[in-house]
């Protein structure tokens, strides 16, 4: 299979392909396969470097994408050395990048045109679960093609759900980041609280974790926030992305998102900052740093 994309999830997710027993032709714009050492043992199936999209899917029924927004999955498809003019008839598309449901439903109808199978795919859980494979994977397409994936959506994914036609995968991720927006910015500002009120933090979080006030941002990302350091994680420019693209759904259906809306504003500023490839808990630095 080929596979495009080893960023902070597609790195861990193509380890994990390999573990499964896949012979992976990969191809990336951020790093060198060469220098992923996880994907370079004596042990397991090989591992192929190419030059373009359209290399890695030279002899492969299946494509699995992970990159960073539309632009790029459109130059992954059908730039100069895009993989869809190669891809042959009945290979499927696997496309687990975060994109807007319009742009998935236009890889789509284009690759179909080709009898190309396509699903959106995006995933949720960090990097945290890409490495432990189990991520929740969220699936737009018809059924026939999500039977095809299965077996390998089962090696990235933890839990696997089918929510309609192409794009609808897409729309959940959407409301999942919305979600996540919410989750992290009222870690950051009960963090915030507590701190300029002197008490004993990681106590605090601790009790907190057992309570109505328990999440995923709070055991996860609370530390960080903690010592005001901030590794991936997510990286916090592509929660922005990801917010602008569940805006832009709202609006369609005449929504406003208010508090949606906030943290696109406090995560703007973080960028400008400079903290764009910070994770997404450096919202902690919207509010006044630790009281000395």
């Amino acid at each position: 299979m080929a596979m495009v994309g080893l960023g902070a999830l597609g790195l861990p997710i193509a380890v994990n392909l390999r573990r499964a027993g896949y012979s992976l032709n990969v191809h990336t714009r951020s790093r060198s396969a060469e220098s992923a050492a996880e994907l370079l043992d004596d042990q397991g199936p090989t591992v192929t470097s190419s030059s373009s999209p359209k290399e890695a899917v030279s002899g492969c029924a299946v494509l699995l994408i992970c990159v960073s927004d539309d632009t790029a999955v459109q130059d992954v498809l059908w730039g100069d050395s895009g993989a869809g003019y190669s891809l042959r008839p009945g290979s499927l598309v696997i496309d687990c990048s975060t994109i807007a449901p319009a742009t998935a439903a236009a890889m789509a109808k284009r690759l179909s045109e080709r009898n190309v199978h396509y699903i959106d795919a995006p995933v949720t859980g960090g990097t945290e679960g890409a490495k432990a494979g189990t991520l929740t994977v969220l699936c737009g397409g018809n059924t026939m093609a999500l039977e095809q994936a299965h077996p390998l959506l089962e090696v990235i994914g933890g839990s696997i759900h089918h929510f309609g036609p192409v794009g609808s995968g897409q729309q959940v991720k959407a409301v999942n980041q919305v979600l996540v927006a919410g989750s992290y910015a009222a870690v950051a500002e009960a963090i915030a609280l507590g701190q300029h009120l002197r008490l004993p933090m990681e106590h605090v979080v601790a009790a907190l974790l057992g309570g109505a006030a328990g999440s995923w941002a709070l055991q996860h990302r609370s530390a960080a926030m903690l010592s005001d350091q901030y590794p991936l994680g997510f990286k916090l420019a592509l929660h922005h992305k990801d917010l602008k693209i569940a805006l832009a759904a709202a609006k369609e259906q005449q929504l406003e998102l208010p508090l949606t809306q906030l943290v696109l504003e406090q995560e703007s500023e973080l960028m400008q900052q400079g903290l764009g490839n910070a994770d997404v808990s450096a919202l902690r630095r919207c509010y006044p740093a630790h009281p000395s």
